[in-house]
């Protein structure tokens, strides 16, 4: 992918989060953009009052992390990773969400069974998913439908 391209993508997304942004009543805020661990585009938006934007337990910013991805596919044409973050919202959860999957990681494989974690969004699972890809001692897996999938830690 060149540069171009990533620019566009870019461009693209935070032209679409500068419009639904309008709807709150957020005053003035910056949108810092950068590539995650990934190769996704994250955008990190910062101001002075964005709770409203996290909204209770992150509800909020899945939803426009979701509207954001959508108006970006269908402006450019295919699926590019794109990540809504608030003030490193999401950076803070992930390192908490990497840490509870390397303590459920050392649980099953010093108690020989599978452990399984609380349900989570699709983001949540895929970031228990690489946290744990390299350790040879498990695998991960998901189960369950709907808003009660979760993660499941396999001794290997």
């Amino acid at each position: 992918m060149t540069d171009e391209m990533l620019d566009n993508i870019a461009d693209t997304a935070i032209a679409a989060l500068q419009d639904i942004l309008k709807y709150f009543n957020v005053g003035e805020v910056t949108i810092d953009e950068y590539e995650g661990d990934e190769g996704e585009l994250i955008l990190d938006i910062t101001g002075d009052d964005l709770a409203v934007l996290i909204g209770r337990h992150g509800k909020t910013l899945d939803a426009l992390q979701f509207l954001v991805s959508a108006i970006t596919v269908r402006t450019i044409g295919f699926r590019y990773p794109v990540v809504i973050d608030v003030e490193g919202y999401k950076s803070r959860q992930r390192q908490k969400l990497e840490s509870i999957a390397r303590t459920s990681a050392n649980r099953a494989a010093s108690q020989h069974r599978s452990i399984k974690l609380r349900p989570m969004t699709p983001y949540e699972r895929r970031i228990v998913h690489i946290a744990l890809r390299d350790d040879d001692r498990v695998e991960t897996a998901s189960e369950g439908e709907g808003s009660a999938r979760h993660v499941v830690v396999i001794p290997l």
